[in-house]
């Protein structure tokens, strides 16, 4: 089932989802959904509270299909690069944004085996925006003070 996306301002994006416990049916509806909505939006990734579940999990797609991640960890974060970035939940909006080119990742798959992978440059971007968005926090949050400020008037804007 395809399911609404939140878009900025929505206060669930501002607040950091929960761990996940046990991987039941609920759960894989979610999962299912969340890849449904991901492609039929072109999405490159997808938080769960970006459809409005407080709950620690993040679809990406990075050209090699769907990939799920339960619970995720990022350590050894190595290089930067600044890329620009969209999201689902600020339609028509695109950022440079900076990133670690490369990271490690722990998390759950679907079944809920332990799993850990290196991702570098666009998959590496797509799920630390992911994890951001599991944090509670957007693009506009990687932006200086000033030009965070300007975009959400700007986003005020758009959105009438």
């Amino acid at each position: 089932m395809i399911r609404e996306i939140k878009t900025y301002p929505n206060k669930v994006l501002k607040q950091k989802a929960k761990r996940v416990g046990r991987i039941d049916d609920e759960i894989k509806k979610l999962i299912d959904d969340m890849v449904e909505t991901m492609y039929a939006k072109d999405g490159a990734g997808m938080a769960a509270n970006q459809v409005g579940e407080l709950k620690q999990i993040a679809i990406v797609n990075a050209g090699e299909g769907a990939l799920v991640l339960i619970n995720p960890k990022i350590s050894n974060r190595k290089g930067r690069l600044i890329a620009a970035e969209g999201c689902l939940s600020l339609p028509g909006i695109e950022l440079d944004i900076r990133r670690p080119e490369k990271i490690l990742v722990k998390y759950l798959d679907e079944t809920g085996k332990e799993k850990k992978i290196k991702a570098s440059d666009l998959l590496a971007r797509v799920i630390c925006h992911e994890v951001d968005h599991l944090q509670g926090k957007t693009l506009l949050d990687r932006l200086p003070l000033l030009k965070r400020l300007t975009m959400k008037r700007k986003i005020k804007k758009l959105a009438k």
